[in-house]
């Protein structure tokens, strides 16, 4: 019976590893700390109308 019993409790286990396997976000859906400056500067300058066109980026 103990044998049962645990056999039971190791294939719950495994079903709620799968779950979390399968809903555990990719680690590249995260950014670095240079992504997260990078990002937080590109703020700024919208912030302060200091951005570039695309346009213009193409010129040079």
């Amino acid at each position: 019976m103990e044998n049962q019993q645990l056999l039971q409790e190791v294939r719950e286990i495994k079903k709620d590893i799968k779950i979390i396997m399968e809903n555990m976000p990719d680690k590249d859906m995260f950014l670095t700390s240079e992504e997260k400056g990078l990002l937080e500067e590109s703020y700024n300058n919208e912030r302060n109308k200091k951005l570039v066109s695309g346009k213009i980026l193409r010129k040079n």
